[in-house]
């Protein structure tokens, strides 16, 4: 899975023009979201395939910023505290996330500045849950 960073121009159709195009290629969207900060459009949206979700944006004039591996971890949805717990654990062994959102499976996903210890992180927590 890849996340990719997408900048959207903020005006009304702009986010339906991205899907349109990913549509028309075929390339499903597995998660993600969009947001206005500081007046422009910052999206990241989760890809199975990464290089066909880009190749299909580029081709509509969208710019892709960066495409990402990513941190997949599933929560214990009835137990209250899990996403201070694993952000925690991240955290004491200094992986930074910079961005967090859901796929459509509930499971979280985590762009993270280190994405291999970020992996061992969440496998040991997930064996300890």
């Amino acid at each position: 899975m890849k996340d990719l960073a997408i900048e959207l121009e903020n005006r009304p159709g702009a986010l339906a023009e991205m899907g349109e195009a990913l549509g028309r290629a075929g390339v499903s969207v597995e998660g993600g979201g969009a947001w206005v900060v500081g007046g422009t459009d910052a999206a990241h949206f989760l890809f199975a395939d990464g290089t066909a979700a880009r190749k299909a944006l580029e081709a509509a004039g969208i710019r892709v910023l960066a495409e990402r591996e990513v941190v997949v971890q599933r929560l214990k949805q009835a137990v209250p505290g899990q996403l201070g717990l694993l952000t925690r654990r991240m955290a004491e062994a200094g992986v930074n996330i910079e961005v967090l959102y859901s796929d459509h499976d509930h499971q979280l996903i985590l762009v993270v500045d280190d994405v291999a210890r970020g992996r061992e992180v969440a496998a040991a927590w997930a064996r300890e849950s």
